[in-house]
C-alpha cells in the first residue's frame, strides 16, 4: 500500500506541474504548448504543500527501488521435485597398469618352425608317389640280353607278371608334384612295356609292322589313369615335346632290329642320366646302326625322321662318336630293318 500511495502522489505532482488546463487540438492542427494556468478554485494550501510532498515521495522511491529490484531479481522457489540435486562427485577409476609385451627373440625358433612345417604338410593332400618299376626290371634282366634282343617266347610264359606291372602303371599316372626324372622314366617304361605286350599278344609275329595294317602306333588301347593313349601319343605328344631331350630316341624301343636296342634294365629317376649317355654312345658307335668316317657318315633313319630334335647333326654325333666328323662331311641315311628284334 505504501508503494501505491507514493505512486499516486507522484502522478498528482506531475499533473500540477504540467498545468490543469486542457489543450484543444484537432488531428490536423499541431499542439501548441502554452503557459500552465492554475485554476482559480485551487486551494492555496494544497498548492503550497505540493513541493514538500514531491520531495518526500522522491526520497521514499529512492529507498524502495533497491528493495523492488531485489524482489524482482530473487528467483521464485521451485517445488522439490524440480529442484536440482547436487551432482555426486565421480570417483576417478584407477588406470590399468600397462603391461609391456615380453621381448621376443626375432630369430626363428627351430622347434616352432618344424611344427609349422609338419602342420602344413599334414594339411596338404597326399600325393601318390611314383610307382616301383621292380617287376618290369626283373623281366628285362631275365629275357633281354645286353644287345637288346628279346626272348619273346620265354617272356610270353610270364605274361601274368607283365600285366601286373601294366596295371601298376594304369593305377599310378604321373603327378604334377613328381620330379622330372620320375615322369620321364614312367613314360619310357610305359612305351617299352606296352610295345612288348603288343608283340606278345600277337606272338609269333615277324614284324610289328604286320599288326594293325602297318600302323600299330596309331591304335588307342593303352589305359593309364583313366585315359587311353596310343604309342604315338606317348612318344610324340608327351616325351618329345614336354621333355625336349633328343636322347629319348635311344631309350624307347619299337621292337624292330634297326631301332635303338631295348635296355635290359628298367628306367628310373636315379639311372636316367647315366643310361641316356650310355645308350646314345652305344647306338651311335655301333656299325650295325651307323657308319661314321671323318668325311662321310651313313646314319640311322631316326636322325632323318626326327632331325628337328637333333639340330646340328654333325655336332650332336661328335659328342658321342669315337671318330670325329669334319665340318661339311657328307651325310646319308641307311635303310631301316623292321624285322622283329628277337633273339
Amino acid at each position: 500500500m505504501r508503494l501505491y500511495s507514493l505512486s499516486f502522489l507522484f502522478v498528482i505532482s506531475l499533473f500540477f506541474a504540467c498545468g490543469n488546463g486542457e489543450t484543444n487540438a484537432t488531428a490536423d492542427e499541431p499542439v501548441q504548448a502554452g503557459p500552465v494556468q492554475v485554476s482559480e478554485q485551487t486551494d492555496d494550501a494544497n498548492v503550497s504543500a505540493l513541493p514538500v510532498a514531491t520531495e518526500v515521495a522522491k526520497e521514499n522511491m529512492v529507498k524502495e527501488v533497491p528493495v523492488i529490484e531485489k524482489k524482482i531479481q530473487k528467483e521464485p522457489d521451485l517445488p522439490k521435485e524440480f529442484e536440482e540435486t547436487p551432482e555426486e562427485p565421480v570417483e576417478a577409476k584407477p588406470e590399468k597398469p600397462v603391461i609391456e609385451a615380453p621381448h621376443q627373440d626375432p630369430r626363428p625358433n627351430p622347434v616352432v618352425e618344424d611344427a609349422k612345417k609338419e602342420k602344413v604338410e599334414e594339411e596338404k593332400p597326399a600325393v601318390a608317389a611314383a610307382p616301383s618299376h621292380a617287376i618290369w626290371d626283373g623281366l628285362l634282366r631275365k629275357y633281354v640280353n645286353s644287345a637288346g634282343r628279346v626272348n619273346y617266347a620265354g617272356l610270353k610264359n610270364e605274361m601274368g607278371k607283365l600285366n601286373e606291372y601294366l596295371d601298376v602303371l594304369a593305377a599310378n599316372p604321373p603327378q604334377t608334384a613328381w620330379a622330372r626324372g620320375e615322369k620321364m622314366a614312367f613314360w619310357i617304361n610305359a612305351y617299352n612295356a606296352f610295345t612288348v605286350k603288343l608283340i606278345l599278344d600277337n606272338y609269333p609275329v615277324s614284324s610289328i609292322t604286320r599288326l594293325h595294317g602297318g600302323q600299330p602306333w596309331k591304335v588307342r588301347w593303352i589305359k593309364i589313369g583313366g585315359k587311353t593313349y596310343t604309342l604315338d601319343e606317348i612318344e610324340n605328344s608327351i616325351l618329345r615335346p614336354k621333355f625336349k631331350d633328343a636322347r629319348i630316341h635311344f631309350a624307347v624301343n619299337c621292337a624292330a632290329k634297326s631301332c635303338p636296342p631295348l635296355l635290359n634294365r628298367a628306367w628310373t629317376a636315379q639311372n636316367l642320366e647315366s643310361n641316356f649317355e650310355k645308350q646314345a654312345r652305344a647306338f651311335i658307335n655301333n656299325p650295325a646302326f651307323n657308319k661314321i668316317s671323318p668325311s662321310a657318315v651313313q646314319v640311322s633313319k631316326i636322325f632323318e625322321w626326327y632331325a628337328a630334335d637333333f639340330g646340328d647333326l654333325t655336332g650332336f654325333l661328335n659328342r658321342y662318336s669315337k671318330v670325329k666328323i669334319k665340318p661339311g662331311a657328307k651325310v646319308s641315311y641307311l635303310d631301316y630293318d623292321w624285322a622283329l628284334n628277337s633273339q
